[in-house]
């Protein structure tokens, strides 16, 4: 198993899938976008199903999370979701998307063996949509949104990052909606991954002011810790329920003593954490025909060293060299 020497372990793997990007997130990269990984330097599909293979069959993984960039963007993700799903056992598999192209993929994905989805959305205003994609998508998403929901790609589940100024009076907005359409929507607290590397703790918005928007129109109640578990959300109960809404709050409640992730990058590193400036190399082993006992043992490794903590909370805080697009959701 993938145990480090805080005694937690991993059983959840984030793959990302590619770099690229079909929008430009104002938090996330430039307009121009940013040099995307070479071809020959990203796994290829038979490469990423392997290390997958590996996680399940030899090192504990249950869950398998794909991401980018935006996955969907990945040609073979139909086919490589297809193989991972007759893994035995079989992990649990979800999607982390921006939701264009989910519209004509979401009944193929759920065919080939795909769990559940979550989108990408911050706002339902058109115009604020494009101010902060860069791009007039946002009929696309909800389209594909919708195409998820019926496809059975259930809980769908909505991200949600509030930026100063442009969309962090929609909070209630956003949960109302939610609630009409029956997506779990999560707040997501900005985090340091962007490209330009100008996020600032003062100008994000914090899990406390979320709490209080959503709280001058509906009534929360806190989830027990236990139901929590290793789940990055805290989750609270919408006037008496059924429905939930989360906050992940990385940065002004980091949750990294229950941590059970690690991620492998498209072009096969593996970080065991998000925020992690050091990475092992898989891919190359792969292309040396190492054994499976051989890169299992690599990858046990990588994730023993992982750090009590992201470092969020640490004055001397750097941010990893790789933006978000590059080390995948």
């Amino acid at each position: 198993m993938l145990v480090d020497t805080h005694g937690r372990v991993a059983t959840d793997l984030r793959v990302s899938l590619t770099d690229k990007c079909n929008l430009r997130c104002t938090y996330c990269m430039p307009e121009e976008g940013l040099k995307w990984l070479a071809k020959p330097d990203l796994l290829s599909d038979d490469e990423v199903v392997r290390l997958v293979r590996i996680a399940v069959t030899r090192l504990g993984v249950r869950d398998v999370r794909f991401t980018g960039g935006e996955p969907l963007l990945r040609p073979g993700l139909v086919g490589i979701v297809q193989r991972c799903a007759a893994l035995t056992p079989r992990p649990r598999m979800s999607l982390t998307t921006n939701g264009i192209g989910l519209g004509r993929t979401a009944g193929a994905l759920k065919a080939a063996g795909l769990d559940r989805v979550n989108v990408s959305l911050d706002t339902l205003r058109r115009d604020v949509f494009t101010t902060l994609t860069r791009r007039d998508r946002l009929q696309d998403v909800l389209d594909g949104l919708a195409a998820a929901r019926e496809a059975g790609l259930t809980p769908v589940k909505v991200n949600t990052v509030l930026m100063p100024g442009l969309n962090d009076d929609e909070a209630p907005e956003l949960l109302a909606w939610a609630v009409e359409n029956g997506y779990e929507l999560r707040f997501i607290e900005q985090m340091p991954l962007d490209a330009q590397h100008g996020w600032t703790r003062d100008g994000m918005i914090t899990a406390q002011d979320i709490l209080r928007s959503l709280g001058t129109r509906f009534g929360l109640t806190a989830e027990s810790g236990e139901q929590r578990g290793s789940a990055p959300a805290e989750r609270w109960i919408v006037d008496g329920g059924p429905h939930r809404v989360g906050v992940i709050a990385s940065v002004t409640r980091p949750f990294c003593s229950a941590c059970d992730r690690t991620r492998l990058t498209a072009d096969g590193q593996i970080r065991d954490c998000l925020f992690a400036r050091e990475e092992t190399d898989l891919r190359t082993a792969l292309r040396a025909d190492a054994s499976d006992e051989t890169i299992a043992a690599r990858w046990k490794r990588a994730m023993w060293g992982k750090k009590a903590g992201s470092g969020l909370d640490d004055p001397l805080f750097l941010q990893p060299d790789r933006p978000m697009s590059a080390i995948g959701g």
